[in-house]
């Protein structure tokens, strides 16, 4: 015979066989009815949550008794010292930490407040002015714009003529934006020639916009529409000097130097010869003031420190073939012929000392420094020069002799 499980209510009298009326509590009347309804499964889901929701509610009140609320309260102000929470727990309390602000500024790392905003560098697109201040040259007012020496004199040769010697306080200069030259445009000119003459190409003109230009408004590039007098920049543009240096001069042929101006000689000289050995022109430590040897800026000497009234030797032994004013921007000048090839140069000289075809030895007195002709400053502006090397970097041949 099958089997077969006991029903519920089966169950409820088997169990209130066994127990006695006393012992029968509301409880069990409770379930029973709720089984007979059907609503023991939500019943169970209800003490379920009923029972949740206080194991919450006590440990929420268990947490504010052992650890500081929001509001700051500490475990002493909730009627227990920290000691005994400590104990009870089983955790360790760290001990307050509090520092003052002396010690705060002797323990920390200070770091000061930069007022100082760091703007970029604004790059230039057109052309602007300076002023030539006193004590300044062509390389300290190039460095200032970050640009070549060589830029400013090509920028100015409408008022420099390639010559930095004619450069003084006041003067004004015009600054480009970039390496390059200042072109002014004249009637009747190719912007093929132009370019060509500038060793770059139409294009490099046309599309460098502070010019104003384009292919389509110039028309055509041997008769480009461009009003005479416009100044043009021309980007990486560069072209060759006009040479304002002295010309050779040798004790056999001192008369070519007629048209440098009224110091120079008559005839034909016979001297002492120097050693080939040249010694500093001026007396103690020889230092730079204004412009040094570069050819690049059309400076073919070095510019040579010192006071007005200091003495100006002879480097080497030679015969004099200038003494006196020349008409190029060096003021008082004297040159001297060595006989080896070799010439030396002293310009801007306060007094010569010396007159044409004077023998002089290394040491002797040729006159006085001085700022004659366009000098800014009292300065030697001295050049050594070779027959066959030309005009070469003094520093490379000056030295001290005992």
């Amino acid at each position: 015979m099958d089997s077969q499980e006991p029903l519920a209510s089966d169950s409820i009298n088997a169990t209130d066989e066994n127990t006695s009326p006393e012992s029968e509590s509301w409880l069990h009347k409770t379930w029973e009815q709720l089984v007979r309804l059907g609503l023991h499964d939500t019943a169970r889901r209800v003490v379920a949550m009923i029972s949740t929701m206080l194991f919450m509610v006590l440990a929420i009140l268990f947490m504010n008794r052992f650890f500081v609320s929001h509001s700051g309260q500490k475990p002493s102000e909730l009627g227990s010292s920290p000691s005994s929470l400590a104990e009870s727990s089983g955790l360790a309390l760290l001990p307050d930490f509090r520092i003052d602000n002396d010690q705060a500024e002797k323990h920390s790392i200070p770091r000061d407040t930069n007022m100082i905003t760091i703007l970029p560098e604004r790059v230039r697109k057109g052309i602007v002015e300076h002023t030539i201040q006193p004590g300044e040259s062509i390389f300290s007012i190039a460095a200032k714009y970050g640009l070549r020496p060589e830029t400013l004199l090509w920028s100015n040769r409408y008022t420099l003529g390639d010559d930095p010697h004619i450069m003084t306080p006041g003067q004004t200069l015009l600054i480009l934006p970039i390496d390059g030259i200042l072109h002014r445009w004249s009637a009747g000119e190719g912007l093929n020639g132009v370019a060509e003459y500038y060793h770059v190409s139409p294009e490099a003109i046309v599309s460098y916009a502070p010019n104003g230009l384009s292919m389509a408004s110039i028309g055509d590039l041997a008769d480009p529409n461009i009003q005479p007098g416009t100044l043009l920049i021309i980007p990486g543009g560069y072209a060759e000097f006009s040479d304002w240096r002295t010309p050779r001069i040798t004790r056999k042929e001192p008369a070519t130097a007629k048209n440098v101006g009224p110091g120079a000689c008559e005839g034909a000289y016979d001297g002492v010869v120097g050693a080939e050995k040249f010694t500093y022109p001026v007396q103690g430590e020889a230092w730079l003031s204004g412009f040094d040897f570069q050819p690049a800026a059309n400076h073919f000497g070095i510019d040579l420190g010192g006071a007005i009234g200091d003495p100006i030797s002879a480097v080497d032994n030679g015969v004099v073939v200038y003494a006196g004013w020349n008409d190029w921007g060096y003021g008082e000048m004297v040159v001297i012929d060595h006989g080896n090839g070799w010439q030396s140069l002293y310009a801007h000289l306060a007094t010569v000392d010396v007159r044409c075809g004077q023998e002089v030895y290394r040491g002797d007195q040729l006159g006085t420094m001085g700022q004659t002709g366009n000098a800014v400053g009292p300065h030697l502006h001295f050049e050594l020069r070779h027959d066959e090397y030309g005009r070469v970097n003094p520093w490379d041949f000056l030295q001290t002799l005992d």
